[in-house]
């Protein structure tokens, strides 16, 4: 299965990751390896799939904006939805 990343997957991404670890964050404790499997289950993964992709990698000198506004769609969208909750109270 070929997932090309957009906007809009990154944007999911972002909620996703935003809403799963609101939930995850009082419930991991002390100890690290739960802190460090629930970043990469809950966060890289997704970012990599849904924001960077898996296609053929690129010299690392050169800048590529679609990458660059991937990004920043997923982070606006994980502090947006934090925002929300704040306000909200959830």
């Amino acid at each position: 299965m070929q997932i090309t990343p957009s906007p809009v997957t990154a944007a999911v991404a972002g909620i996703v990751s935003a809403l799963v670890m609101a939930v995850l964050w009082p419930r991991l404790g002390d100890d690290s390896l739960y802190w460090v499997l629930a970043f990469v289950l809950v966060i890289a993964l997704p970012l990599h799939v849904f924001v960077v992709g898996f296609g053929r990698a690129r010299p690392a000198n050169s800048a590529d904006p679609a990458l660059i506004r991937r990004v920043a769609v997923w982070l606006v969208a994980a502090v947006v939805t934090l925002g929300i909750g704040q306000l909200f109270g959830t």
